[in-house]
């Protein structure tokens, strides 16, 4: 079992019912970050199951938001590090 405060973006891309592996990841952000959308509440292409959990964990501050802000940084925030 993964220790959930060591959640890796594999464990959720499989929980959002994406390709997990390094490259689909990889392939994911980089098809993703060429979309203007300014954060994954605006992005249309989550599914609304996809929205939900990411908004939810977000707000209750769950053990996926670290990913979650991770992930929204790199897709969303091209001007930053």
């Amino acid at each position: 079992m993964t220790d959930l405060l060591n959640y890796t973006f594999k464990d959720l891309f499989a929980q959002l019912g994406l390709p997990n592996s390094e490259p689909a990841i990889e392939q994911f952000i980089k098809q993703r970050a060429a979309f203007s959308f300014s954060d994954f509440g605006h992005d249309p292409n989550w599914t609304p199951a996809q929205r939900e959990f990411l908004h939810t964990a977000l707000e209750e501050d769950a053990n996926w938001a670290r990913l979650i802000d991770q992930l929204s940084k790199r897709l969303y925030n091209k001007n930053k590090s």
